[in-house]
């Protein structure tokens, strides 16, 4: 069957997501929507001149009234993190315009999933699930997925194996409150300290390895002016577990309610993901740090939306 996806923000992010849904083969139809419709029809047409290299699809700007019939709605528009600038400072701007795209979404859409990508996402996760009444599971931000692959990536590289070998997850907010899972972390099912030690390699020192998770963003931004390659693919690898059905575990954003003892927030938990959205929620098993530094990241996170007025 036909599957059209809709991307809301025409910005470096909206139009590398576009880019990535383009050459991966999920959708049969992009369209995608700005305020600067200019700018997106740029965009679309830059886009879709790669099309004869990718395969058949249709990708093209449009209005709100292009998205009755998305089975996804990618949210990626509102301003970017600026530099020296956390992502939640960009919470107040960016309310506003989650707040217009339902609103309009709700005049055309018949529904399908809704996945917000822009800053600070756990807020705005938690925001458009307020606005749009949409079920629970069909409410999902990209959250950690990104962080949890430049995790696994900087493993990969410390102890020299494939990353798809390597099982490391990042949760709670997608910020500087995040937690590294370590106790968890596994490569080809052997707990990491002990890999490392049976190859030999000196085991990570998780200071460094967490610095680094939560600066990259800084650091691009800081020498480009954005990021937007990597959530690109994150976005697309999220789309691929809806569309294929795969069940895959992920740690997308979504409303916590009850897991760890944690009620009416929204932050990044191993999650499956498949046809219908998030499914199960895993509130594994954790040591008494980790637990504890997962509440202080909810209730970072609960401040934020307590100040603005969404709870």
């Amino acid at each position: 069957m036909p599957l059209k996806m809709a991307v809301i923000g025409a910005g470096a992010v909206g139009s590398s997501v576009v880019f990535a849904l383009m050459t991966s083969g999920l959708a049969s139809e992009l369209v995608l929507i700005d305020i600067d419709r200019k700018r997106a029809e740029g965009e679309a047409l830059d886009i879709a001149d790669a099309t004869p290299f990718a395969g058949p699809i249709r990708i093209y700007a449009g209005d709100y009234i292009d998205c009755t019939d998305a089975a996804i709605v990618i949210f990626a528009a509102g301003a970017n993190q600026r530099p020296g600038e956390s992502r939640l400072d960009l919470c107040v701007r960016n309310l506003k315009v989650v707040q217009s795209v339902v609103d309009n979404l709700a005049v055309h859409w018949t529904g399908g999933i809704l996945l917000m990508v822009s800053n600070p996402v756990d807020v705005l996760t938690y925001a458009a699930l307020k606005y749009s009444g949409l079920p629970t599971e069909k409410v999902i931000g990209s959250g950690t997925v990104l962080d949890s692959g430049r995790f696994r990536h900087l493993l990969s590289r410390h102890c020299n194996v494939d990353t798809r070998n390597v099982h490391a997850y990042v949760v709670g907010e997608h910020g500087d409150s995040e937690v590294f899972l370590w106790s968890r972390s596994t490569i080809a099912g052997v707990e990491l300290d002990e890999f490392c030690d049976r190859r030999g390699v000196p085991r990570p020192d998780r200071k460094w390895f967490a610095d680094r998770v939560r600066g990259a963003a800084a650091a691009i931004i800081a020498r480009k002016g954005a990021t937007h390659y990597g959530v690109s693919f994150s976005v697309r690898r999220i789309c691929e577990a809806i569309v294929m059905d795969q069940q895959s575990i992920l740690t997308v954003s979504s409303l916590v309610n009850g897991e760890y003892g944690i009620t009416d927030n929204a932050f990044s938990l191993p999650c499956v993901v498949g046809c219908e959205g998030r499914g199960d929620v895993l509130d594994i098993p954790l040591p008494k740090n980790e637990e504890g530094a997962l509440r202080h990241s909810a209730d970072v996170l609960k401040s934020v939306i307590r100040s603005s007025g969404l709870s």
